[in-house]
């Protein structure tokens, strides 16, 4: 099967992988600096400088929406800093060297950021290999497929939410007072906060959680500057996808465009939201699911 195959609306293949997935085991390659055309291929994605000069803090960042986002803003002019765990270590060497073939630096750190200590050694190394923070994005997530509430067990609930919510706190409250006026943060959130998936009951909460985390951390800091929005994509096509869902879950691993979503689609919503163009925008969230209508 062809990238332009999958993009064209053939279903996902259905694979498995432990937990965290890994991109370079992926049976399909995902696609990160192009975008779909009318014809059913690919183009490249056309920069505009958008975001010269800015430094990034990416969770994340090793793959999935997390790489693409670190080279659409490096194809911007940003230089990141990614975040992953220890056993992503191939998978972020290289996110590092793509986007350092663009001419942008690329900074990597592997840690758990379930621990608050952590997520403060990130902040901090952050500022010491950047020099600074512009923007954080905050995408790091963890979940797997449980059909019924009785089949969830409590230690899942509580990593679930230690990995999904909780470190957007530490690190937006780290990250702020060395953020000035014209920075922004973007959280991750999900389509499932809005349709409520009921086999991802710990993640679909989550997510919904960081919706209102935007919208009250928003009214904290719009008056002086800083802007805080939210994403939430519908279905992508990710490591998380294999290392987290059950046959039945990736067999309707759709849209009502027919295909998930590639992460350079999701990435650019992540480029918008982080540029001078959403000047105006803060609070919000970006709903790129691939056409399904929620009340968000």
């Amino acid at each position: 099967m062809s990238d332009s195959q999958f993009q064209q609306g053939h279903s996902v293949p259905v694979t498995h992988q432990e937990f965290p997935g890994k991109e370079h085991k992926m049976p399909i390659q995902a696609q990160y600096d192009t975008l779909p055309t009318d014809e059913g291929g690919y183009q490249k994605y056309k920069a505009a400088g958008k975001l010269q000069g800015k430094k990034a803090l990416i969770t994340g960042g090793d793959s999935g929406i997390g790489r693409a986002t670190a080279i659409l803003f490096a194809h911007e002019g940003a230089d990141s800093f990614i975040v992953y765990l220890p056993d992503e270590e191939k998978d972020a060497q290289e996110t590092k060297r793509i986007v350092e073939s663009l001419g942008r630096k690329c900074y990597l750190f592997s840690t758990d950021l379930t621990s608050r200590e952590n997520c403060k050694k990130v902040v901090d190394e952050a500022l010491k290999q950047l020099g600074g923070i512009d923007i954080l994005f905050n995408n790091a997530a963890y979940q797997m497929v449980k059909s019924d509430i009785h089949e969830l067990s409590e230690d899942q609930w509580v990593h679930t939410f230690n990995t999904n919510i909780h470190p957007y706190f530490y690190l937006a409250k780290y990250a702020l007072p060395h953020m000035k006026r014209g920075a922004t943060i973007i959280n991750n959130a999900s389509i499932n906060a809005y349709i409520g998936r009921p086999d991802l009951l710990d993640y679909t909460s989550t997510k919904g959680a960081i919706v209102s985390f935007t919208r009250g951390l928003s009214n904290q800091f719009v008056g002086k500057g800083i802007r805080v929005n939210a994403i939430a994509p519908g279905p992508v096509w990710t490591p998380l996808i294999p290392a987290t869902m059950d046959d039945e879950a990736q067999k309707s691993f759709t849209s009502p465009m027919g295909r998930p979503a590639q992460p350079s689609e999701i990435a650019t919503c992540v480029v918008f939201l982080a540029s001078p163009d959403s000047s105006a925008i803060s609070g919000q969230t970006i709903h790129c699911n691939g056409g399904t209508i929620v009340n968000g």
